[in-house]
């Protein structure tokens, strides 16, 4: 007759509620970020329209950015708790056993070593994985400081500072939710599911396996916090409890300034007097507005008549000098060459040109009109004359 599996308590409700504000924080700012990183790609594009536009999309990822700053504070403070108060050993710091242990679960993993190493409250992965998010946590709190709060960075750092906060930014997120997807999936979700961040609790099954010396040192009663006389804690949370106060403080003070710090032109430029006279030009415009790009009824279009002004005035901010996907349509022969798809226009057959297949579907930035897109492909179809 077998025995229910024996459950031993690992992590407390609070710990979990602090893993699970972390995780759904870093899944956001993941899901909010990566898409101002690459806006071009199409799945850049779906995210930015279910949050309805790259504003609300920022909105959301400071939010997000706010509130793993708060956990963050929270977990530093709860540490000292433990190490101060409850003096419960350091078991996230990293030591010798840490390396010799990826060592050999390295060989075994080969098939070169016999068996895997017996690991305490914390293995070397989850050790790993825990400083890799403090550094993290470090790099992507300095540069989105630095972005978020530019004029004040200005006042400390030459201009480029900026994109270099920008680059740094953006290569961490790819690293960390790389890291995430990669190892943190498999270690923690695939190898074997471990539930205990949601349940609190871990059977003694999986602790033979992956935590066998706590398990050890659980049942001979060595674990767990070295002060527990009530005096003693009483004590020592007398002296902790105001120095955390003080930190909290100052840690929300710094989230506060990190959020609000930041001041324009809107506020520090000295307002201007109402009796100054404003300044009125004399024409609406300096320049004549272009009038739209039109065929004449019974005109054939060609490059000169219709095709080139239209790419000029349409798409050449793009497909111009900066050559978007390698296509240039600013002269007849450039259009005619193509770009990183081939010949985006195959004279005499419209439906093989990529450029009519791009508009049809709808997946372009610049929507053309039907009547536009209808003299492209005619124009097309017509052998794409120039004169």
């Amino acid at each position: 007759m077998s025995s229910k599996p024996q459950f031993i308590q690992r992590f407390p409700i609070p710990r979990r509620i602090e893993h699970i504000a972390m995780a759904v924080s870093f899944g956001m700012l993941g899901l909010t970020g990566l898409p101002q990183k690459f806006p071009t790609l199409g799945f850049s594009i779906f995210i930015a329209s279910l949050f309805g536009g790259v504003d609300n999309l920022r909105i959301v990822h400071h939010i997000s950015a706010t509130v793993m700053m708060l956990g963050t504070g929270w977990h530093i403070l709860v540490a000292g708790y433990k190490i101060f108060v409850k003096k419960e050993p350091m078991s996230m710091l990293p030591g010798l056993k840490d390396a010799l242990d990826a060592i050999q679960v390295f060989l075994h993993n080969l098939g070169l070593g016999k068996k895997s190493p017996q690991m305490g409250r914390f293995n070397f992965e989850e050790k790993m994985e825990y400083w890799a998010f403090v550094w993290g946590a470090l790099v992507m709190g300095l540069t989105g400081f630095m972005m978020w709060n530019p004029l004040m960075t200005l006042h400390l750092l030459p201009g480029e500072a900026i994109p270099a906060a920008k680059a740094a930014h953006g290569g961490e997120a790819i690293l960390a939710v790389a890291a995430i997807i990669i190892w943190h999936m498999y270690s923690v979700h695939i190898k074997r599911f471990n539930q205990s961040m949601f349940t609190g609790k871990m059977s003694e099954d999986v602790m033979l396996h992956e935590h066998a010396l706590e398990l050890a040192d659980l049942k001979a009663g060595l674990a767990g916090p070295r002060v527990t006389d009530p005096r003693e804690l009483r004590k020592r949370k007398a002296i902790y409890f105001p120095i955390a106060g003080f930190l909290a403080v100052i840690m929300l003070g710094g989230v506060y300034g990190f959020v609000y710090g930041e001041r324009t032109a809107v506020d520090t430029l000295p307002p201007v007097a109402n009796s100054l006279p404003v300044y009125v030009p004399e024409t609406p415009t300096p320049f004549a507005t272009p009038q739209p790009v039109s065929l004449a009824p019974g005109q054939a279009p060609s490059w000169v008549s219709y095709i080139g002004p239209l790419f000029q005035e349409k798409c050449t901010s793009c497909h111009g000098a900066m050559a978007f996907g390698g296509l240039s349509l600013v002269s007849y022969q450039d259009a005619l060459v193509g770009g990183d798809h081939g010949m985006d226009i195959v004279p005499g057959n419209s439906q093989g040109s990529y450029l009519v297949t791009v508009h049809t579907g709808g997946k372009h930035y610049v929507q053309l009109t039907s009547e536009e897109l209808n003299n492209i492909i005619r124009w097309i179809d017509s052998g794409a004359p120039q004169q």
